[in-house]
This record gives structure tokens, C-alpha cells and sequence, in this order.
């Protein structure tokens, strides 16, 4: 068994994935907390240096990689287990400490060195994971692939239940990669960009709490913290929590702030409110924020809002599969094509960047990862060129309103072979199973299947990569059409399941 051996072993990566229950989602490997032993950590990660060793992407000289974690009760001992393995493997771990995820991309990037953060992004606390990034950046699908295709060694450092025999420590923490993070803001964004604003932070235990604070203070700003937590809180930015809207409501009536923002637990997907203390949806977000860094190229997933394209504010919007691997690998196609700036974005608002983008006091550099500082500030400045609250930036944006649920316990296997007879059967399937959307228009098979309606009406439905759950997304003219027609979808589904 993966946990209870206890002698020199040879493990394919893929294997253990099967037998481990923890696999590689669209951010990484991730899994129950019981089943994130410090032994599958180690071999996780010896496998994914064994695969950067075959590619030729670690340096022979330099011979860190750094390693930082979240908040989460369980993350200093998988750092820990992450550090050991990078040890046994001949290099330096770097303890980064408690930084976002962005923040320990960024200090791999620049560095020219892999980074490694131990998070669970916005899932509960009994659950982490492993994000991995090399030195260019996220793994991207094919990495995931030939990290999976590694046999590694790993030794007898575990006991019966896949924990160290012996205490492990990861070392002292560097403060670089926190320094770094920090000044890539104060070192482009104009000094005292924020003065006059009132902005609210919402900590909760977001591991990037302190640093939004720094940074808007120093840009000017009069921050309030608000709401800090000492135990994990799940903060999902793509589904946000009722509790959490009511909190960003209260706190906006008792403060008047021109905005509330926040982050996810690890700190790459944003939450920013208007001055109404409403949550901005994260694919809104982000065409305001492609909008003020002068973009060309927009990079978004089939999922995201159609504002983007109908508002014409971008030359080309380049639409791909739904996960930050796939809006990298188009970024990257859209520099080669010669776009001038590139930027991308995901309906949890995470933003990346591809190009480098001249700022009033420098050059924004480019993190092609998902980061939500970058939609704080940029969205805040917007409003402040216009001369406009938030509120009324949405208002200058077609209307559009997405929505999303899904449905549990639905296997995988039944929702491809659904789908996949709904494309098959074309309009008039789709038109048999859902007759109380119209006619269809048009349908997309990207990730899923995407159907617009001749009422331009969308209807999206998508099996879960690592879940039995079938997704549906909805969007149309009006938040409450979109939920409307969403309850409609989600009906239908179940009919269907119930076959």
C-alpha cells in the first residue's frame, strides 16, 4: 500500500495517482488531507524534478528551488515533505514561507529557478495540494504528462503510515521572493495612485493579507482590515459565499469604502466589490483590467462572459478550454504571433500576463500566472481616469450575466457520452432535450458543450475533470435570466440523469 511501506520503493507517478486519490486538477496535485501523506508528497515531488532533470530545465549551477505554502493547518508539514525531497534529489530548498502563489511564481521566474507552493487554492482544510512551477512559469498539460510518466526511487524515510520516521525541517525563511512580490507594484504603478481612496481588505485567511495591506498603504490608500480569521476559511471567488456577501454589504454601510477587496487562500484569484459593496464577477473583472493595462490580445476560456467580445474594446479575443494551462499556451501563441500585449484572464478573475506592459514609473513585467493584485489596482485606477465609481465602470460594459451550478453525483462516463450524443444529434437534440430555450444558434465544443441560443441565450455544459459532477453554465441579458435559465438547464439535466 502507498502508505504503509516501508522499504526502498520504485513508484510510477501515475500509479500512485490511482492508488492515492491524489491527481493533478487544472491548479496542480491535490487530495484529501489523509491521503497527503508526507511519503506521497515526497514521491510527487521527486517526480517532478526527476522530470524537469529530463528536460534539461534545472540548472546545473544554481541549485535552489523554492518552496511556500498557504495558511492551511496541513501545509507546513507537506512543505516539509516537499523539502526533503528536494534535498534527497541534490538541491537547496528555499523556505519562501507564507506567500501567494503568484508572489513564489514570480521569485521562480526571476530567479530562473522552480517554485513550489503547497495550497488547496479555495477548497476546505481537509484537503491541500501541490502547485507546481518551473522556472518559466506553471506546468502546463504536457508537463503534467511527463511528470506522470516518472518512476522514482524513494527511500525509507516513512513509517507504516506514510509519515516521517524521523522529525524534518525545512530551514529558515528568506524573505526575497515577499520583497519581490511587493515591488513589482510600487516599482510600475504610479506613486500615490490611491490617495483619496478608502479601501477595505478582507483578510479572512488569505495568505497574501499582509502584503495587500503594505501595498495599498504605501500607494496611497486608507486600508482598513477587516475580518481576520486564524482558522482556514474556504473563500471560493468563483462561488462566493452568502455569508461573505452579507459581510462586504455590512461592512460597506458601516464604512462607505470606494471598494472591498480580498483573495482567494493561496492569493491568486481576486474578490474587489464596488462601492455599493457588491462582488464583482471575476470574468467582469477582468475586461476592466485588460481595458486599463492597453491590452490587444485578450486569452480567456470558452466559459467566460461575451461582454468581451461585444464591447469591442480588444483587437482579437481568443477563447480556449477552461483552466489557466490552456489560457497560458494560447498567451504564448499570441506573442508569437506578434500581439503587442497579451493578457489573459478566468472566470475566478484570476489575471496572467504574457507582455510586458510600460506603467508611469516602470515596466510591468510579465506573470503568467493567476494573479489578483493586478486586478485590485488596475480596476481602482480605471475608475479614477474615468472619474467614474465602480458601479458605473460596469455600466459602461454590455450587459451581460453568467451563472453557474452543478449537478452531484453524476458520473463522468455518462456526462461525455451525453454530451457527446448531443453533438452528435446536433440543433434539433439539443433543441428536444432543452425546448424551452429556442432555436440554436451555434454550438462550441472547446471544453464541453457550449450552446448559444438564437436569442443569444448560452447554455454550457461541462463534466468535471475530477469530480462526478456535471457543470452548467448560463449567460443572457439580465442576472436574473441567467439563474432563470440556469434552473431550467439543471432540470432538464436531472430528467436526463433520471433516464
Amino acid at each position: 500500500m502507498i502508505k504503509g511501506s516501508t522499504s526502498t520503493d520504485r513508484i510510477l507517478i501515475a500509479d500512485l495517482m490511482e492508488r492515492s486519490g491524489v491527481r493533478f486538477g487544472t491548479s496542480g496535485a491535490r487530495g484529501l488531507v489523509t491521503d497527503m501523506s508526507d511519503r506521497v508528497c515526497y514521491a510527487y515531488t521527486a517526480g517532478f524534478i526527476q522530470y524537469l532533470e529530463s528536460t534539461g530545465e534545472l540548472s546545473r549551477k544554481d541549485r535552489r528551488i523554492a518552496v511556500a505554502g498557504d495558511y492551511r493547518s496541513s501545509t507546513d508539514r507537506i512543505m516539509t515533505a516537499v523539502g526533503k525531497a528536494v534535498i534527497d534529489r541534490g538541491y537547496l530548498p528555499v523556505n519562501c514561507g507564507k506567500i501567494p502563489s503568484p508572489a513564489v511564481a514570480l521569485y521562480g521566474i526571476r530567479q530562473r529557478i522552480p517554485a513550489i507552493m503547497v495550497t488547496g487554492s479555495h477548497i476546505p482544510d481537509d484537503r491541500n495540494g501541490i502547485k507546481y512551477n518551473k522556472g518559466t512559469g506553471e506546468i502546463l498539460k504536457f508537463d503534467e504528462t511527463g511528470i506522470k510518466e516518472q518512476t522514482v526511487v524513494v527511500p525509507d524515510h516513512f513509517s507504516p503510515t506514510g509519515m516521517f520516521k524521523e522529525e524534518q525541517t525545512l530551514g529558515v525563511v528568506v524573505d526575497e521572493a515577499h520583497e519581490f512580490y511587493v515591488r513589482r507594484w510600487l516599482d510600475a504603478y504610479p506613486s500615490g495612485c490611491l490617495a483619496g481612496k478608502s479601501i477595505g481588505v478582507y483578510e479572512h485567511s488569505a495568505v497574501g493579507r499582509d502584503l495587500l495591506y503594505r501595498i495599498y498603504t504605501d500607494l496611497g490608500a486608507e486600508v482598513t482590515q477587516l475580518g481576520r480569521a486564524e482558522k482556514f476559511v474556504p473563500v471560493d471567488t468563483e462561488a462566493i459565499r452568502p455569508e461573505d456577501v452579507t459581510l462586504a454589504s455590512e461592512w460597506m454601510k458601516e464604512h462607505d469604502f470606494d471598494t472591498i477587496v480580498s483573495t482567494d487562500g493561496d492569493g491568486d484569484r481576486p474578490l474587489i466589490s464596488d462601492e455599493r459593496g457588491r462582488w464583482i464577477r471575476g470574468d467582469v473583472a477582468g475586461i476592466l483590467t485588460a481595458q486599463y493595462l492597453g491590452a490587444d490580445v485578450v486569452v480567456t476560456p470558452v466559459s467566460c462572459n461575451t461582454a468581451v467580445e461585444k464591447s469591442g474594446l480588444f483587437q482579437e479575443v481568443r477563447r480556449t478550454g477552461i483552466g489557466s494551462p490552456y489560457v497560458i499556451e494560447e498567451m504564448d501563441r499570441a506573442v508569437d504571433d506578434g500581439a503587442r500585449c497579451v493578457v489573459g484572464y478566468e472566470a475566478n478573475g484570476g489575471f496572467l500576463t504574457a507582455s510586458s506592459v510600460p506603467m508611469e514609473r516602470g515596466i510591468l513585467e510579465p506573470l503568467p500566472t493567476r494573479d489578483p493584485v493586478v486586478v485590485h489596482l488596475s480596476v481602482i485606477c480605471l475608475s479614477i481616469d474615468k472619474g467614474l465609481p465602480i458601479s458605473e465602470l460596469l455600466l459602461s460594459l454590455p450587459q451581460r450575466y453568467t451563472a453557474s451550478d452543478r449537478l452531484k453525483e453524476f458520473p463522468q462516463e455518462k456526462s461525455r457520452s451525453g454530451i457527446n450524443e448531443l453533438i452528435t444529434g446536433g440543433g434539433s437534440a439539443i433543441e428536444e432535450m432543452f425546448p424551452d430555450f429556442g432555436s440554436v444558434k451555434h454550438t462550441d465544443t472547446t471544453d464541453g458543450l457550449r450552446i448559444t441560443f438564437d436569442n443569444d441565450e448560452i447554455l454550457h455544459l461541462r463534466p468535471s475533470g475530477n469530480a462526478p459532477e456535471l457543470r452548467c453554465y448560463t449567460e443572457a441579458a439580465s442576472e436574473s435570466r441567467a439563474w432563470e435559465i440556469n434552473r431550467m438547464g439543471i432540470r432538464a439535466l436531472e430528467r436526463w440523469r433520471g433516464r
